[in-house]
């Protein structure tokens, strides 16, 4: 039966419907032997040899669900490019191949979901399912401070009783706990240690640090049944925030220069006064150029334009034979 290459990548488990898309679109995916990059593509599992990264998909007959207990400073993948601890050096004695389903913050710890079962995962991350922490404070809550995140961010805040430290366990249900811990420092009470319990049915229980067991059938069919998706009912898709690549501005090369106003006229009286051997400062460059300014009017002229003021100094009506 043909069906679409990210539905069969997830189902055999490599990796989710989303990162599968990744892999085909960046030529990672080949089937019978011709890369296939175009989104929609589809193929049958039965016939098709279909090749990830250069290895055979074999997808897996036996579904395997388990529950992990992460202990804290472990990342939350199965392998890490940094080298420090993975959970796959967790899971001893588990020959399958599996991948965990959402994400827990590399300081935290608690319950993680690990399975084979693409199908099952997706659904589960579609559904939103409610998540249940226990957060240590450094200070305590108030009341009215209990009500404020509570309206702020959706979850339900409630103190665990016989408990010296401030312990305070948290349900969220679309809310991320992250979301929640920034919340909580900006208000004065940063979280000390962060611990997940619970993921809808499933829970931690007794389960020991670094431990992990299986789950019942009882538990994967209740899983199974709150994840379908209700007739009638529209499931609200994620939205999906494309990232732009990173594009450095380019650096100007210099400053586009305004063109002289009369420059045209100012060439020619630049030429005259170089030949004449004086300088022109209205006609240099870098400067506008503008009317010839009018000649200061000297002593004669203003005798002669004022022929009966008397001399500022000594009160005598100027003698103009003298300039002659």
């Amino acid at each position: 039966m043909l069906e679409r290459l990210q539905k069969i990548i997830a189902r055999a488990g490599i990796a989710s419907r989303r990162h599968a898309e990744e892999l085909i679109s960046s030529g990672m995916v080949t089937v019978n032997g011709h890369t296939v990059t175009e989104m929609g593509s589809k193929a049958d599992e039965s016939r098709d040899h279909i090749k990830v990264n250069g290895r055979l998909l074999r997808p897996e007959r036996d579904r395997i669900y388990l529950l992990l207990n992460k202990p804290p400073e472990i990342v939350s993948t199965m392998s890490d490019p940094e080298g420090r601890r993975a959970l796959s050096d967790l899971l001893h004695g588990v020959t399958q191949r599996v991948f965990p389903v959402g994400r827990l913050e590399y300081h935290a710890m608690g319950l993680v979901f690990l399975t084979n079962d693409g199908d099952l995962a997706n659904l589960m991350l579609k559904a939103n399912l409610p998540q249940t922490y226990n957060l240590k404070l450094k200070t305590l809550l108030t009341f009215e401070e209990i009500e404020n995140l509570a309206r702020a961010t959706g979850a339900h805040i409630a103190r665990i009783k016989g408990k010296d430290a401030p312990w305070y366990e948290v349900t969220l249900s679309e809310t991320r706990s992250d979301a929640l811990r920034n919340r909580l420092f900006q208000t004065g009470h940063a979280v000390e240690k962060t611990k997940r319990v619970a993921i809808g049915n499933l829970a931690l229980e007794s389960l020991a640090p670094g431990r992990h067991r299986e789950l019942s059938e009882a538990e994967v069919a209740t899983l199974s049944r709150s994840v379908q998706p209700k007739p009638g009912v529209l499931t609200p898709r994620r939205m999906r925030v494309k990232r732009r690549p990173f594009t450095p501005k380019p650096k100007p090369i210099g400053k586009a220069k305004r063109p002289i106003v009369g420059a045209q006229h100012a060439a020619p009286a630049i030429a005259q006064a170089a030949s004449n051997g004086t300088r022109n400062h209205s006609a240099s460059p870098g400067r506008v150029a503008s009317k010839p300014r009018r000649p200061t009017p000297t002593l004669r002229n203003r005798i002669e334009r004022r022929p009966n003021d008397k001399h500022p100094r000594h009160g005598q009506p100027p003698r103009p034979e003298k300039y002659n």
